[in-house]
């Protein structure tokens, strides 16, 4: 059994995770509610909930119907569209309308405030794991929010865990075991930590967004053959070996480069390509680099 200190910052973290979740079936709502108004909002400004989206939606709740008046409120790049947002605002926002809009902004109000009284009580949490947290922020795609998570669900003592393939097992991000007739068969990962997967999963789009990164050049190796989400778990398994590595030895992520994984299999690759070139016609002698002809 864990610490009270990592329960109460597992329990934190999913409570947070949970709000966030919640809110975004509110803002969906909302926007159920404009769409049902035949307020097109959403299809001019991305987020409706920004500065200049929520300025025109109170407007709406108070009376103010005018597409030229709500272009108005417009913000920023947001002002470049105003005849787009004049088009869009025009519709037949009703009573009705605004008495659900109001119910949901404040709900929506309420969460917000929640989600920051929370996140703040895991910052108090996380104190006495700075040096944790310091760690686990070097490897890229892992931000503060992120870290929290995996120290809420695995702790900080990698001891618990005989070596990383064992966590991996336990997170369910390692591939599962079908066998009938004595034959193994492609099956998915096998079942785990729900909350530890979604999170790693959700670090690792943002971790391969970087191109120079180890986890980027593996993602863009899998993806072809395997699609990008049996990939994007592929590397949430190498993320989390990397996170097991790191805090059983106390050290700082050392980034790998975008072509580790080639540099690794270089012999696997070299036999993939010569089979393809011979596939194609062509006659194959290798010789390394430099050597005299």
């Amino acid at each position: 059994m864990p610490p009270p200190e990592i329960r109460e910052l597992r329990d934190l973290t999913r409570y947070r995770t949970e709000l966030g979740h919640e809110r975004t079936r509110e803002v969906q709502r909302l926007h159920k509610v404009l769409q049902d108004a035949g307020i097109k909002l959403s299809s001019v400004a991305s987020n409706i909930m920004g500065k200049s989206g929520r300025a025109m939606v109170e407007a709406l709740m108070t009376g103010t119907t005018d597409p030229q008046v709500l272009a108005e409120l417009a913000q920023g790049v947001l002002r470049k569209k105003l005849p787009q947002l004049r088009q869009a605002l025009e519709g037949r926002f009703s009573g009705r309308h605004a008495f659900l809009a109001t119910e949901l902004l404040a709900h929506l109000d309420y969460l917000e405030e929640a989600m920051e009284r929370v996140s703040r009580r895991i910052e108090e949490c996380l104190r006495p794991f700075a040096k944790e947290v310091e760690i686990l922020c070097s490897i890229p795609g892992l931000k503060d929010k992120a870290s929290a998570k995996v120290i809420a669900e695995i702790g900080t003592d990698m001891k618990q865990f005989p070596d990383s393939k064992h966590l991996a097992s336990w997170a369910g991000l390692c591939p599962g075991n079908r066998e009938s007739a004595g034959k193994h068969k492609r099956c998915g990962t096998r079942k785990g930590n729900g909350w530890l997967k979604a999170a790693l999963v959700e670090a690792c789009w943002a971790a391969v967004r970087d191109r120079s990164t180890a986890f980027s050049g593996q993602f863009f190796r899998l993806r072809a053959r395997l699609g990008p989400k049996k990939a994007i778990v592929a590397v949430a398994h190498s993320m989390l070996v990397v996170i097991y590595e790191c805090l059983a030895h106390g050290k700082s992520y050392e980034e790998l480069g975008h072509d580790y994984f080639d540099r690794i299999q270089k012999g696997l690759l070299t036999d993939r390509y010569v089979h393809k070139l011979r596939q194609l016609g062509f006659e194959v002698h290798l010789k390394p680099k430099g050597e005299a002809a």
